[in-house]
């Protein structure tokens, strides 16, 4: 069994930075997490391979500072770690990254046969959810989304069963694999790192691919290779502080003068 696992590093949500010319989040330099549901996506893996056997690899794509991210995933329990870095990938949208991450994929799939391909849902920094199907996509294979439980593998038969939750229902659904999961919160919780696994991850040299590794046609990679383009941002207006009407004698007095305030609202005053 092999699972490969991607997953991201993201802005710590507190301190979110714009480059104001190209549009994109400046990553270099600002504080980093692995986007959450990752970890429950590299938990989730790494469980199925303590019962089955086999080894999980995790990639990632980002600047050089997102080695820490892979690290992290070496620390709960993943093999091997592939961080895809290039100053030609920077500004990717989720099209050019699906079509990076894929590619990547691929290049590992050509030396050694992957069963299951596990991502976290969406990321804290886009919230699209659109690069786990666009990978699955790229890649010929069955999507299983929003998956909270995996009911059964059979590896020998190349059959998966998963549970899905969407808004109003939960789904069971079986399926072939290979195969990509994104996976939920509710799938599982992330353990405590053992001690031989924040050993290993300090020990661990983190591979880094470049586009002379992977010769991708930058024609599809970065803001070139990305047809989404942000047009303008703007930092949104602050609210002003509301008006508490406590000091009427009645609902009718209540209702009259919060009709006079939306109003007031609605004509600009």
């Amino acid at each position: 069994m092999h699972a490969i696992v991607c997953i991201k590093q993201v802005p710590d949500v507190s301190d979110v930075k714009i480059d104001r010319q190209t549009n994109t989040l400046i990553r270099e330099g600002v504080p980093s997490i692995v986007n959450p549901v990752d970890l429950n996506a590299i938990e989730e893996a790494v469980r199925i391979k303590e019962k089955y056997g086999g080894k999980v690899t995790a990639i990632s794509m980002g600047p050089p500072q997102a080695v820490d991210a892979l690290k992290e995933a070496i620390r709960q329990g993943a093999d091997e770690g592939i961080l895809i870095s290039d100053p030609a990938y920077a500004g990717s949208d989720t099209y050019a990254t699906s079509y990076i991450l894929s590619e990547a994929i691929k290049r590992i799939w050509a030396e050694e046969e992957i069963d299951l391909i596990l991502c976290g849902k969406q990321a804290i920094d886009g919230e699209t959810g659109q690069v786990p199907p666009g990978i699955a996509t790229r890649l010929k294979i069955p999507l299983l989304s929003y998956v909270y439980k995996i009911e059964k593998i059979d590896f020998d038969n190349k059959i998966i069963i998963v549970k899905r939750k969407l808004d109003r229902w939960r789904e069971t659904i079986k399926s072939r694999i290979p195969a990509l999961i994104s996976v939920i919160e509710e799938i599982n919780k992330p353990r405590y790192s053992s001690l031989d696994y924040v050993i290993k991850a300090a020990r661990y040299k983190v591979k880094i691919w470049d586009n002379k590794v992977l010769n991708l046609d930058l024609k599809k990679t970065g803001l070139a290779g990305s047809p989404t383009r942000v047009i303008k941002i703007s930092t949104p207006s602050i609210r002003k502080k509301g008006v508490i009407i406590n000091d009427v004698k009645n609902p009718e007095e209540a209702a009259s003068l919060l009709a006079e305030k939306i109003a007031m609202v609605l004509k600009g005053g």
